[in-house]
């Protein structure tokens, strides 16, 4: 896959996220039950997406991307913190006005083989947003939509009256995302669309939601854990760690001119295919085990497992700070952080 070239995402912001948190409980007894700690998914997250653009999040399983993802969705309703799309505040809205905002944003499922229902073929599975939003006056212009969608991603609509078990992994992730776009959205997310397929149709997936992007002007949010296809396809990447954003920059900047720590030791695990070059270039080994989220670390959440921490990293939490144009980082050393 090559690396784009094209400049996108300098628009206005679509996505705002501020103070995110998602604590889920963990109970305790079968009858009287009663909260005995919090799982801390996402904890104090901040960032924007422009429009037009695509914001790659990346991190270790269990980090909260996914739950970010949801989050902004709605789709699991935060703890506290805000989120507002397109100017509107969409954890102050009620179910009904949910519902018609949910036309504007959508999502692509990580596992192509359980996001569809077994038991409806992929012409109603394309077609089922049209039926809830009522955007198909009738028969004909409902079979019409999903024909349309089918070839938009690169699928014979003869094979609308096919159900899931005969389509391959490839072919069932496009089946997603023609459902996703069936309602016309701004927003999608992209939850490891991938991450279950074989490479070479890895590189079908990313070029086809990059070709859907141009034509519709689609905003994405693309969780992943492999970083050369966040590399492909992001504009900006944000790097999540144990439920905070540890850093935010560019593609080049972020693959250029690493700051966190994390975020070195995540690019000194990219293979190289030029056998030289990943023999010269530094390694980065991180010790010890990702802390549980029911019972962080005190202080910078990465302390415990970081190869440049000091005594204060356990004891001040760094806040996400701009060290270079519209490069955030979130560590008490990094270069021109103003820590005193």
């Amino acid at each position: 896959m090559e690396t784009r070239t094209e400049n996108r995402g300098h628009g206005d912001r679509l996505v705002e996220v501020d103070s995110l948190k998602m604590h889920f409980p963990v109970r305790s007894g079968l009858v009287f039950q009663r909260t005995v700690a919090h799982v801390r998914a996402v904890d104090d997250v901040s960032f924007f997406i422009r429009r037009g653009e695509t914001l790659g999040l990346v991190g270790e399983s269990g980090c909260g991307k996914t739950t970010t993802g949801r989050c902004i969705l709605q789709l699991y309703r935060p703890t506290s913190g805000s989120i507002t799309f397109d100017g509107e505040d969409l954890c102050a809205m009620n179910s009904k006005n949910l519902r018609q905002m949910r036309r504007r944003m959508q999502v692509i499922f990580q596992d192509p083989y359980s996001s569809l229902n077994p038991r409806m073929t992929a012409g109603n599975i394309i077609g089922e947003p049209l039926t809830v939003h009522g955007m198909a006056g009738n028969r004909a212009e409902y079979r019409e939509r999903v024909s349309e969608l089918l070839s938009v991603v690169g699928l014979s609509p003869s094979m609308a009256d096919r159900f899931p078990h005969e389509f391959s992994g490839g072919q069932r992730q496009r089946i997603g995302v023609a459902r996703a776009l069936a309602v016309n959205p701004q927003f999608i997310v992209c939850d490891e669309p991938v991450s279950a397929l074989d490479v070479s149709i890895q590189a079908q997936i990313v070029n086809l939601l990059e070709e859907l992007q141009e034509r519709f002007q689609l905003t994405f949010l693309f969780i992943a854990h492999d970083l050369s296809v966040v590399r492909h396809i992001s504009d900006r990447v944000a790097v999540m760690y144990l439920g905070h954003i540890v850093e935010i920059a560019s593609r080049e900047e972020i693959y250029e001119n690493p700051i966190h720590p994390y975020t070195r030791a995540l690019l000194s695990a990219v293979p190289i295919p030029d056998p030289v070059l990943d023999a010269q270039r530094e390694r980065i080994l991180l010790t010890g085990e990702v802390p549980s989220p029911l019972n962080p670390p005190t202080g910078c959440v990465f302390h415990p497992r970081c190869p440049i921490a000091e005594e204060r990293c356990s004891e001040v939490v760094p806040e996400l700070r701009e060290v270079a144009t519209d490069h955030w980082v979130s560590c008490i050393k990094a270069p021109g952080y103003g820590y005193f």
